[in-house]
Parts: structure tokens; C-alpha cells; sequence
């Protein structure tokens, strides 16, 4: 049998996260920010956003340039554990 490769992306590569938060401001700059914290030459363009019908939260997509595995759960632990979000996927 061949060896299980433990990852189906090979790195580095750029990965889409989603991020669900309620409407605010400053969320997106807020985001961007979270992310610079990983990633210091993060590129703001390439946050995409879209509010919900009912206009009481905000979706993001922000593709992030990963460099691992870790950096990628890096990543994600600090959005989900971020005060003004709700979800990431």
C-alpha cells in the first residue's frame, strides 16, 4: 500500500475561508487584521463581502496565502476565537 498523504493541498497555497460576523463597520478591517497577524503582506483586495438579506450580518471570503497545515489551523483558531465572529468554514 502506498503512504496517506495527510494533506490534500499542497502548500504553499492560496485557501478561501469564509467568516460570518454581525454587521459592524470596522468588521472586514478587523479581519484583515486577524489575518496580517499570519501573514504580514496579507493583500485587503482579496477580502470579497456580502451582506445577509436581512442586512444583520456580514459574510467575508478571504483567501489567505498558507504556507502549512499549521498555518492554516493557526489561522482559523484565531478567526473562530475572535469576538466578532460567528462562523468560519
Amino acid at each position: 500500500m502506498s503512504p496517506v498523504n495527510e494533506s490534500l493541498f499542497e502548500f504553499p497555497c492560496d485557501f478561501p475561508i469564509k467568516v460570518m460576523g454581525k454587521s459592524h463597520p470596522e468588521l472586514t478591517e478587523t479581519i484583515v487584521g486577524v489575518i496580517r497577524q499570519f501573514d504580514a503582506e496579507f493583500d485587503a483586495t482579496r477580502v470579497e463581502t456580502r451582506a445577509s438579506s436581512g442586512g444583520n450580518y456580514t459574510g467575508l471570503t478571504v483567501t489567505v496565502r498558507a504556507t502549512s497545515r499549521d498555518h492554516l489551523d493557526d489561522i482559523y483558531r484565531a478567526l473562530t476565537g475572535h469576538p466578532m465572529v460567528k462562523v468560519v468554514l
